[in-house]
């Protein structure tokens, strides 16, 4: 009497579970950035425990900054980012920052080193980053007053893009 492989039509089983799992996020990692209309909503829990819903800021413009603490090119982009939301919240300009796949300790010793002060938390799970599709940090999504994603910058993000960015989506 012959036993049935049914430990062996599991394992394969999950196995092809788990190929059409990896292969649908390859897919959606190849596609790139998100260039779709609308932003995808998102709650970030800062470092210091407060909560941001993207969808909580309709009517305004909103930056949303992926970064970690070990990218360099990361580091070429902070200064510009805290003195454009310096010199745009009172316009009431949102900067919500993104840590991607990063040790608490080492993303706030960053913030501290490069003066940052509006809103950061981790990206848990990288549900967000995954979200956006970003391929890499660092990346800059601004988001209209109407929730729409008006301009993605893939690399580091410099104060005139930004003020001219942001300019432009505060006079429409």
């Amino acid at each position: 009497m012959q036993q049935k492989p049914w430990g062996q039509i599991t394992a394969w089983i999950l196995f092809g579970a788990l190929m059409v799992i990896v292969g649908w996020k390859l897919v959606q990692i190849s596609r790139g950035p998100i260039y779709s209309s609308s932003a995808p909503d998102f709650t970030l829990t800062t470092f210091d425990g407060e909560r941001y819903t993207l969808s909580d800021y309709a009517g305004r413009v909103v930056v949303i900054n992926f970064w970690a603490s070990w990218c360099k090119p990361c580091e070429k982009e902070a200064a510009d980012l805290e003195q454009v939301w310096r010199d745009h919240q009172d316009l009431g300009v949102v900067f919500l920052g993104v840590d991607y796949v990063d040790t608490e300790l080492e993303a706030l010793q960053y913030l501290e080193k490069w003066g940052v002060t509006y809103p950061n938390g981790p990206d848990v799970g990288t549900e967000i980053s995954q979200a956006y599709r970003i391929r890499g940090v660092p990346e800059t999504y601004v988001v209209d007053k109407r929730g729409e994603l008006a301009q993605p910058i893939i690399g580091p993000a410099t104060r005139d893009q930004l003020t001219s960015i942001i300019a432009r989506l505060l006079s429409e």
